[in-house]
């Protein structure tokens, strides 16, 4: 069988229904094997957001996403997208054209050693020099990219190999990885911290997707406040008493009172990053406990707390066994009484019916209209703390962000991957006017590809979140933040051949989003924000600097 029919039929055998890609010389024999199959290609029109399109596609689906780009500059296009993945822990598989096996190193057309470029951002990497090793790459690759901490992993595919014929007993071969290394020798001294804590909290992060229902289990048990990270939204029900929020520089400050005051935090599939657990944030008592579940054993030790147990394994198996351990666990009323009364304090009002509009009015009016099954996704910068911060959700892999590489143009190209994913969910897409001019030709795509969704433009013509910083930390000087003429948005999307709606006044949002949600079609909604509105509270880096608390009054 020739390479590209046997990729293309392991494809077809992992039950992969879409793959977002670009074509381009070294990989046309591959788009000549996709035409006779049943796998749909979407066609972007950048690389980088066929990386964000499958990335959107596997946050919503929890299956991998399936990105595909030429050599040379198509590989590199991929990087950015392939990055943000890596970053946040989401499985893909990235397939990149390359030259043939006899022009490697010779500066041949479109050669790039994708091999290197691709092996810091991935879990792994194989370059097929050989058609008949491509089973094996292909079968280790989609194992590696879903077992134990989820990542991209990219196979590199020379044209000649990729053009030469495979014998067919090589795909009946079985190939596999070794398991996932757990370690959970310390959980009885885990469970008994948790017994001795008297102002426990839970935090929970992006690795604990898959055990929403597990976590919801032990904090019922426990009574204890839950704070959550950006990557953790949605696994406690924003309805949840005792959902604290968003902790870290733009969370909330209920969630920032209940860590500073704990003496234990059981963490759930989190990282402690800089931006979640900084000193600001963090629990200050000296002697506080971690219990740190976690199935990477590199994420261990970054929270700077000496007295820690972690525990290394998946949190949908050691959750429950927590739990199990702990029958019979007595709350303690006074510190679930004092956690409800941090949050009974710390509610924002968000329905400000002011003139220009401020985001969190936006917020307020999308969470109005947000089911069960709408998955929103947002660029980076201030409109994605806004949602963060406002929106309300009850399910894991709702909202779609770029987390830890904060990769502006995620939010568009990641709601046309989450919609091709998830067809009958409303999908919006979050985003400002800098971020959506990165990508904004994606229109086209999701158009052409009749995957419609809902683009809620917070339109201040600026860099927001750098305005931000220089407005609270540099003096106001507003250095090459200013977009200057910027283009009619409304003209721009109806020439793309989107709905396009312009909307000033804030009577006027709830009316837009129901438009755009019933008309469709992809719909831009150009909503004109207040420049000069900040996302407060904001935690500074400096531990003396006051919080800009805006109008959080607690």
């Amino acid at each position: 069988m020739k390479g590209t029919k046997a990729l293309v039929k392991m494809l077809e055998d992992e039950n992969v229904s879409t793959i977002f890609g670009y074509p381009g010389g070294s990989v046309i024999p591959l788009y000549d094997a996709l035409y006779d199959s049943s796998i749909r290609h979407v066609l972007v029109r950048h690389e980088q957001c066929a990386a964000h399109m499958a990335d959107g596609y596997a946050r919503a689906s929890g299956i991998p996403g399936v990105c595909l780009a030429t050599s040379g500059p198509g590989v590199t296009n991929l990087v950015t997208g392939v990055a943000t993945a890596y970053a946040d822990s989401v499985p893909m598989l990235v397939l990149s054209g390359q030259v043939g096996t006899n022009m490697l190193g010779l500066g041949a057309f479109q050669e790039v050693d994708a091999y290197s470029v691709m092996m810091p951002i991935t879990k792994h990497n194989f370059r097929v020099l050989d058609v008949n090793r491509l089973p094996h790459a292909f079968r280790e690759a989609w194992e590696i990219c879903n077992t134990g901490r989820p990542g991209p992993v990219h196979i590199d595919l020379p044209v000649d190999q990729m053009n030469s014929m495979m014998d067919v007993s090589f795909l009946d071969e079985e190939y596999g990885v070794k398991p996932v290394d757990e370690d959970l020798s310390r959980l009885p001294e885990a469970v008994r911290w948790i017994q001795e804590a008297r102002k426990p909290v839970i935090l929970v992060g992006g690795g604990a997707v898959n055990a929403s229902e597990e976590v919801m289990a032990l904090a019922r048990l426990l009574r204890a406040p839950v704070d959550h990270t950006l990557m953790g939204t949605g696994i406690v029900p924003s309805s949840y008493e005792l959902n604290m929020g968003p902790l870290g520089m733009h969370g909330r400050l209920c969630a920032k009172s209940a860590m500073n005051d704990a003496d234990l935090v059981i963490s759930v599939g989190s990282r402690f990053s800089d931006r979640t657990y900084s000193p600001r944030s963090r629990m200050q008592d000296p002697n506080a406990r971690v219990v740190h579940i976690d199935i990477d054993h590199t994420e261990f030790g970054k929270h700077g707390h000496e007295n820690c147990i972690d525990l290394l394994g998946d949190t949908k198996k050691v959750v429950p066994m927590l739990t199990s351990a702990l029958a019979g666990y007595v709350p303690h009323q006074e510190w679930t009484d004092a956690a409800l009364g941090f949050k009974k304090r710390c509610r924002c009002d968000t329905d400000i019916p002011r003139e220009p509009i401020v985001p969190q009015k936006i917020m307020h009016e999308i969470n109005k209209i947000i089911k069960d099954d709408t998955i929103v996704t947002t660029d980076v910068g201030q409109n994605q703390m806004w949602a963060m911060h406002h929106l309300n959700f009850e399910h894991p892999r709702r909202l779609l962000s770029s987390g830890t590489f904060g990769t502006m143009g995620y939010g568009l190209p990641a709601a046309i991957g989450a919609k091709a994913a998830k067809p009958d969910s409303d999908v919006i897409a979050i985003t400002g006017d800098g971020g959506f001019q990165m990508v904004m030709q994606e229109m086209t795509t999701s158009l052409a590809e009749d995957l419609p969704v809902t683009v809620v433009l917070l339109n201040n013509g600026t860099l927001g979140m750098v305005r931000q910083w220089q407005k609270l930390f540099w003096d106001g000087r507003y250095s090459n933040t200013t977009l200057r003429h910027d283009p009619d948005f409304v003209k721009l999307a109806e020439a793309f051949g989107a709905v396009g709606i312009r909307v000033e006044k804030p009577g006027e949002i709830q009316d837009a989003l129901k438009e755009g949600r019933e008309c469709g079609r992809t719909c831009l909604i150009d909503a004109r924000v207040d420049m000069d509105e900040d996302v407060l509270p904001m935690l500074p880096a400096d531990p003396n600097a006051p919080i800009a608390k805006g109008r959080c009054t607690y």
